[in-house]
């Protein structure tokens, strides 16, 4: 009994600084979500190799109610681009449902080191990257559209994030001021949550890893971080556009070296 209290208190905190992250940050919340819940599940002695796809699938549905939170946020004050959204979201939506594909045939080491090595890698771009840095002035269309899109969704679905460490990133370096980037990637999350979370329940079906689970997502998980999710990411959009760009960046750029910094080293020495 001590060691459910202990979950459902880490869960709701959990979901509460999700919430915060999803609306500063347009990441869905994935970020600090995943991690969470993996340690969470591994310090109440349950021990399978497949634990971390209950953690990404789990993240990946309760992103859909903090994206969506999110979203509806920045677009009050005009921030979404919802002509990228429209364009970019099918893509998105097949990279998807594919990655969780993908996911079920690998291990947790091989999630969990992919995971810190992109965020790693994608922290040192806001860390030294300049405001003036830039691929282009505009996204790209056509087959490269796609294929960015698509391995958006990919990449996001088999770490359990919402796109916006890819979204954010690609967008600044196509012309877009961080904030409407922010603002955008964070539709980018629920577009990736709805497809991911199906995918992982349906690849998942029958495993019974953690208890009250449908696949690869837990029921109490959800419920709890998606609760205290839901209220708190208002908080992070209105944060968002009180902070100045080059703020914004740094603080952006310290979250994703801790946490890809914590996984990888979860990846290399974990047995």
């Amino acid at each position: 009994m001590t060691d459910m209290l202990l979950l459902v208190a880490v869960m709701a905190a959990t979901g509460a600084f999700a919430g915060l992250v999803a609306g500063l940050f347009g990441i869905g919340g994935g970020v600090v979500m995943v991690p969470a819940m993996y340690y969470a599940f591994t310090a109440l002695g349950y021990d399978d190799d497949k634990l971390m796809h209950v953690a990404v699938g789990t993240s990946l549905a309760v992103i859909v109610a903090t994206s969506a939170r999110s979203v509806a946020a920045h677009a009050k004050r005009g921030a979404v681009d919802f002509a990228v959204l429209r364009s970019w979201g099918p893509w998105i939506v097949a990279g998807t449902l594919l990655g969780s594909v993908i996911a079920d045939q690998v291990s947790g080491r091989v999630l969990t080191g992919l995971f810190g090595g992109m965020a790693l890698l994608l922290s040192l771009q806001f860390f030294f990257g300049r405001p003036d840095w830039k691929l282009r002035d505009d996204l790209p269309g056509g087959v490269t559209r796609v294929g960015l899109a698509g391995t958006i969704g990919i990449l996001s679905a088999m770490m359990g994030i919402g796109g916006g460490v890819f979204g954010v990133t690609l967008m600044t370096l196509c012309g877009k001021p961080i904030h409407k980037a922010v603002a955008t990637a964070a539709g980018f999350g629920v577009a990736i949550g709805l497809p991911g979370a199906i995918g992982y329940i349906a690849n998942g079906w029958g495993s019974n890893i953690v208890p009250w689970s449908l696949g690869y997502v837990n029921l109490p998980g959800f419920a709890l971080l998606a609760g205290s999710a839901f209220f708190v990411a208002p908080i992070g959009a209105r944060l968002a556009h009180d902070l100045p760009a080059a703020t914004l960046k740094r603080f952006f750029a310290v979250g994703l070296l801790i946490v890809g910094g914590m996984l990888l080293k979860e990846a290399v020495l974990g047995g």
